[in-house]
């Protein structure tokens, strides 16, 4: 899944992205900003790269939060609401990077290797917290 989440991450941050349409398949959108080294490295891997879409699907609303919140702090994908948050919540950035302390502690120490692997009953109790914090700033700031 590392190697996923590198192509992944470099299709992201070249501007383009990845869509989920309603049949399941995926769409590359501003494919001609994805470098053609980029695009070749996504060609062997597409199905792997299908799986892992499928993966999220069904995520809740928590599960969801922390992918974007993993995705901007590794500069993969902005979320400028996100960011807006989490650099006027010291309370919630310092959770944040609790949460990611824990998941070290059980081997995650490769940002592009899914973290969901590495949860445990104590990361999923924060990434609750994280996530009510969120809704609570959300519905604050509409």
């Amino acid at each position: 899944m590392t190697q996923v989440l590198k192509v992944l991450s470099e299709i992201w941050k070249s501007g383009a992205g990845i869509v989920v349409l309603p049949d399941k398949s995926l769409k590359l959108e501003n494919y001609q900003l994805v470098p053609n080294a980029t695009l070749k490295a996504a060609e062997p891997i597409f199905n792997q790269i299908e799986d892992w879409f499928k993966s999220w699907e069904g995520a809740d609303g928590i599960n969801q939060t922390m992918q974007k919140m993993v995705h901007q702090a590794c500069g993969w994908q902005h979320n400028p609401k996100l960011n807006e948050w989490i650099c006027e919540d010291v309370d919630a950035l310092m959770l944040f990077m609790e949460w990611q302390e824990e998941l070290a502690k059980n081997g995650w120490n490769d940002i592009y290797e899914d973290y969901r692997q590495f949860e445990n009953e104590a990361s999923n109790v924060m990434k609750k917290k994280l996530y009510e914090s969120a809704v609570l700033y959300a519905n604050r700031n509409k």
